[in-house]
């Protein structure tokens, strides 16, 4: 945290986007989240008036970080969902896997695996199609078999032990008649 610390001072009173970036970044890493929303409001706005549609895209999905980081988890959702339709609609694919997969650690969070697990497996088509490294790759296959492990360790948690047995009148055999 010494390092981060160290690195927001350099960055001083730099106003770049790619300074506020970094600076965002790191409030937020450093648990600082009202000054990482404050930063990340005024990167969006300087953005906007670059006028170039990504950056605006890549702010707004940094901003949803922030959001996320202080447990505003449906507004999270809601800008990634539109920082998500917007890249697809705009075919900046590396943009769109940004946005769902950051929206799958939102629903992961809350704990909403299915939509996790939907929203992981997409960002792992989309970073192929990118023709991503393939370590991002990896990265994005490990989040996708963490997120089915814990769904389907919750679903097996739900069932009673009868079902979970296969021996239950609800059971498998049950239904083969």
């Amino acid at each position: 945290m010494h390092a981060a610390e160290e690195r927001l001072e350099e960055l001083g009173s730099l106003r770049s986007l790619s300074a506020l970036n970094e600076k965002m970044v790191l409030l937020r890493l450093l648990g600082r989240l009202d000054e990482a929303m404050v930063v990340a409001n005024e990167a969006v706005r300087q953005a906007r008036f670059t006028g170039d549609r990504e950056q605006l895209l890549g702010a707004r999905i940094r901003r949803a970080q922030v959001l996320q980081y202080q447990g505003k988890a449906d507004e999270a959702v809601v800008e990634l969902t539109s920082c998500a339709d917007e890249a697809q609609g705009r075919e900046w694919t590396a943009l769109e896997a940004f946005a769902v997969q950051n929206r799958g650690k939102v629903y992961f969070d809350v704990k909403d695996y299915d939509n996790a697990l939907a929203d992981m497996t997409a960002a792992v088509f989309l970073r192929e199609k990118m023709g991503a490294s393939a370590a991002e790759i990896e990265g994005a296959l490990t989040a996708v078999a963490v997120v089915q492990g814990l769904r389907d360790a919750e679903r097996e948690g739900a069932r009673s032990p009868e079902e979970q047995s296969g021996s239950g009148s609800g059971g498998p055999a049950a239904d083969d008649r």
